[in-house]
């Protein structure tokens, strides 16, 4: 007997039972960027710890109620679990890189020092992480 297909509508998972941050719909709350080896990662550097994927879920579905940009979800944590140089920390799934909120909704890098950043969006969203999620976090100036 042969194996089944895989599900296209399943998540990758990994090996230690993680799975990969679906890319999102438009209707989602959030979006996915970020590279892995210097190239597009197309989600080989989203594999979440289940606590992370429902953090992330929750926060990007309460997001779209308030507010009709998205959230920029980058670099979770790979697969194969190793440490790249840039993501020391990203090692068990439980960490995740996020953009701030542009004004002006364009999703791709914004610095704080950018007129088209938008302060109090990406407050809300950081308030959002820390009433629905158990999340300490650590705001990083590099892209």
């Amino acid at each position: 007997m042969t194996d089944p297909k895989p599900d296209p509508l399943r998540p990758t998972q990994d090996s230690r039972g993680f799975f990969m941050l679906p890319r999102a719909a438009r209707d989602v709350g959030y979006y996915t960027y970020g590279t892995m080896d210097k190239r597009p990662d197309r989600g080989g550097y989203q594999y979440a710890h289940p606590i992370m994927m429902t953090a992330i879920l929750r926060v990007a579905h309460e997001w779209q109620k308030i507010d009709p940009r998205r959230v920029g979800v980058g670099n979770i944590g790979r697969a194969d679990m190793r440490d790249d140089g840039e993501h020391a920390t990203h090692l068990d799934g439980l960490q995740v890189d996020l953009r701030p909120i542009r004004k002006d909704g364009v999703e791709c890098p914004v610095s704080c020092f950018s007129p088209e950043y938008d302060r109090a969006a990406t407050t809300k969203i950081i308030a959002l992480f820390r009433a629905f999620t158990p999340v300490h976090f650590h705001v990083g100036l590099r892209e």
